[in-house]
């Protein structure tokens, strides 16, 4: 069964600071490349009614994907030394199809 998983975040950046497009494109090109992830996109929030201005979206076979995504030693890296000192508030989602 599929997985959509997905984050909306807030950067600690300011909104269209080159530190805040150097994280975007470094995350882009890092996850992306991570071999069970499918479907990465990036895209900004739009709508008044949440204070997290990003989002990551991607899509997993199964969990053992998923799985193999988050243990992948380049995914480990990212969230060491971009995503814990560069984001400032997020939640996580993961959906299945019903």
């Amino acid at each position: 069964m599929t997985i959509r998983h997905t984050v909306v975040f807030t950067l600690v950046h300011p909104a269209g600071s080159p530190e805040e497009a150097a994280f975007l494109d470094t995350a882009t090109e890092t996850l992306s490349a991570i071999g069970p992830v499918r479907d990465f996109t990036v895209s900004r929030q739009v709508s008044a009614k949440s204070d997290l201005q990003w989002q990551f979206a991607m899509v997993f076979a199964d969990e053992a994907d998923y799985a193999a995504y988050n243990d992948d030693p380049a995914h480990v890296a990212f969230v060491a030394n971009r995503w814990v000192p560069e984001v400032d508030a997020f939640q996580e989602y993961d959906f299945t199809p019903r």
